[in-house]
């Protein structure tokens, strides 16, 4: 797959201490095409091992705490990642962190639901409204027109789980209440924000990045972290004002809602 990120000078992923997050940071800072400042947001960097070695290796790196149910823990990243990106903004958020608690007919509590609900629905909207300013300062000095990660856009990591057409027959084998009901949700929030963001430039787009062999997605997943995420980067490097408001998976192609 073809990666270029060199017109997009800074891209944040949230929860990039583990999983599909990790992988983005690793795929990105690799890269001959790379943002020139990539920012990796984890609950706890102490503990984040993986992250603190590629700190050391990789100039333009930078780790920045983020609990994204925490509105002081948000408040205090918007100012940390203000002065790191300065007076270009914020090209590129990405947001992937999220949580899988299991939740089928008979296990399923009011908890799991508001817990889930809170990390994988809520906490994208408010982040991504808490770092609106630097999104929008990006798309307007992003060179060129259009939309894309050359100007401003937020990638709201979903699931093709949270689609409501594809939850029948086959497809509703996998026994998650909570879990899809928030990735209906945040492919709502998507459209809501790529409703109200059009006017300012700012690339919204909902995509799903494969069923992967991570500790969320278990050891039967077809897909390694890898091959999810050059796809996934791909896609996101080639995104256009015709993506805009869709639900993608990690080739490119649209989803039903």
């Amino acid at each position: 797959m073809t990666l270029n990120f060199s017109k997009c000078s800074s891209v944040l992923i949230t929860g990039a201490s583990r999983g599909l997050g990790l992988q983005m940071v690793t795929h990105l800072v690799s890269s001959a095409e790379r943002p020139s400042k990539i920012i990796a947001t984890a609950r706890n960097p102490a503990a984040a091992q993986e992250l603190q070695q590629i700190a050391e290796s990789h100039p333009g790196f930078h780790i920045v705490p983020l609990d994204v149910v925490s509105d002081v823990s948000v408040d205090a990243a918007v100012k940390e990642v203000s002065s790191i990106v300065g007076a270009e903004g914020l090209n590129c958020l990405i947001n992937n962190a999220a949580i899988l608690i299991a939740s089928d007919l008979n296990t399923v509590t009011r908890d799991a639901m508001m817990k889930t609900f809170e990390s994988n629905t809520v906490a994208p909207l408010f982040v991504t409204k808490a770092f609106l300013p630097l999104l929008k300062t990006a798309a307007v000095v992003g060179e060129g027109g259009g939309m894309g990660i050359h100007r401003s856009a937020v990638i709201n990591i979903s699931s093709f789980l949270g689609s409501i057409q594809l939850n029948w027959g086959e497809g509703a084998t996998f026994k998650s209440y909570a879990y899809r009901v928030s990735k209906s949700g945040l492919n709502m929030v998507t459209r809501c924000l790529a409703t109200d963001l059009e006017s300012d430039g700012i690339l919204l787009t909902a995509l799903h990045p494969g069923w992967v062999r991570t500790d969320m997605g278990g050891p039967d997943a077809p897909l390694s972290a890898e091959e999810s995420i050059s796809s996934v980067l791909s896609v996101i490097s080639r995104l256009t004002e015709k993506d805009h408001g869709e639900f993608l998976d990690y080739s490119g192609k649209k989803l039903p809602w």
